[in-house]
């Protein structure tokens, strides 16, 4: 008996459910004017906005880097092969990560250097990215926006006494203008990279609104983040090469003034059997020697210095290059378009449903106690 009453109550519920199923639905049959308008509403919003963003063109360049150095071959080769193992140890450290790439690109003055390079629209009109990126045009409403703040702006400049800025001022880095640091914000936007932890591959992508300006700048990062790593990766090795180089040419000198002053002893001594003499020629002899054997020392080292700057320097492997894009990647006027339908049904569908009971609700609650003071 138990069950039979469960499986009735559970045959009531699913009519009930299905009755007030039924119900919202011809609710919004009765009110599909409403929705076809809403949804005239959003398609119109939709397109207004997709026509109103301007064009945007993406350029993405994958860069696949190797570290140049290697504890069990190269460099450390060469160094068994002069006798010197100390030396090759901590070859393989890796003091910067290839996983830094993203923060690198990010930097301030990654991004300074970003903006002195030239660049070419498609209309072959040359300029500096620094100039380029104040060609970028806005929605309308980002110029709306921005008019109360350009007049407050305007209005305290009037009180407020400030120096000029040039328009070709040179950029310092410890000192920005706010021009400058409003370039340095909007390349941030527009350049970004992120790096694959699985497959340490780097992937830059830029985003502007000139097909030729966009692959141009791609190509430009590459390069220069290319170069900023190589430079930082045997910045130590070259200083150590530097070092070695003068260290060794001291000891050249050292070495050819001890060749010559035992040479000039021997020749003015020939036919001298003095053992003063014959002693004084030996420690001549030996210092020269002593000389040689430091100075060739020192050169071995140079050699193997000159070989770590070499094997130091990353090998980096462009998977992808910089194209120019035929098409536009944005904005997505379709998806803009389904977006503000389907969310101007969605909307309207829940005002018709719940948001007008509700409305009415409320109005009659708040009119209740007033009519009640009425009446008394």
């Amino acid at each position: 008996m138990t069950e039979q009453k469960n499986d009735i109550t559970e045959k009531k519920q699913q009519e009930v459910a299905e009755i007030d199923l039924i119900v919202l639905l011809k609710k919004l049959v009765d009110d599909r004017r409403k929705i076809y308008k809403a949804i005239g509403v959003g398609a119109l919003i939709g397109l207004v906005i997709g026509f109103s963003l301007p064009k945007e063109y993406e350029v993405k360049v994958s860069l696949s880097p190797e570290s140049g150095l290697d504890n069990t071959g190269g460099l450390a080769s060469i160094a068994s092969m002069f006798g010197l193992s100390s030396g090759s140890a901590s070859l393989g450290e890796d003091a910067l990560s290839f996983n830094m790439f993203p923060e690198i690109v990010k930097t301030t003055p990654f991004l300074l250097e970003m903006l002195e390079t030239p660049v070419m629209t498609k209309d072959s009109v040359s300029m500096s990215l620094y100039d380029y990126l104040d060609t970028q045009n806005k929605p309308w409403w980002g110029y709306m926006i921005g008019l109360p703040g350009k007049a407050i702006g305007g209005v305290v400049s009037l009180f407020k006494d400030k120096p000029e800025e040039k328009e070709n001022q040179p950029i310092d880095p410890f000192r920005l203008t706010r021009k400058q640091s409003e370039r340095i914000r909007m390349l941030r936007k527009v350049l970004d990279a992120e790096t694959d932890k699985k497959t340490s591959m780097t992937t830059v992508s830029v985003k502007l609104q000139d097909p030729v300006a966009t692959a141009l700048v791609a190509d430009s990062a590459i390069t220069k983040l290319q170069r900023y790593i190589t430079d930082y990766r045997t910045r130590k090795a070259q200083q150590d090469c530097i070092y070695l180089g003068k260290i060794t040419q001291e000891r050249e000198a050292i070495y050819i003034k001890a060749q010559k002053e035992y040479a000039h002893f021997a020749d003015a001594n020939k036919n001298i059997i003095l053992q003063s003499v014959k002693a004084e020629s030996e420690r001549l002899q030996k210092a020269a020697t002593a000389a040689y054997e430091v100075y060739s020392q020192m050169e071995t080292q140079l050699q193997l210095a000159k070989a770590k700057v070499q094997e130091a320097k990353p090998v980096f492997a462009v998977v992808e290059p910089s194209t120019i894009p035929l098409h536009p990647s944005s904005p997505k006027k379709m998806i803009l378009l389904i977006g503000f339908v389907f969310l101007a049904f969605i909307c309207e569908s829940a005002w018709i449903l719940f948001g007008e009971d509700f409305w009415t609700s409320f109005k009659t609650e708040m009119k209740s106690p007033k009519t009640g003071a009425g009446k008394r």
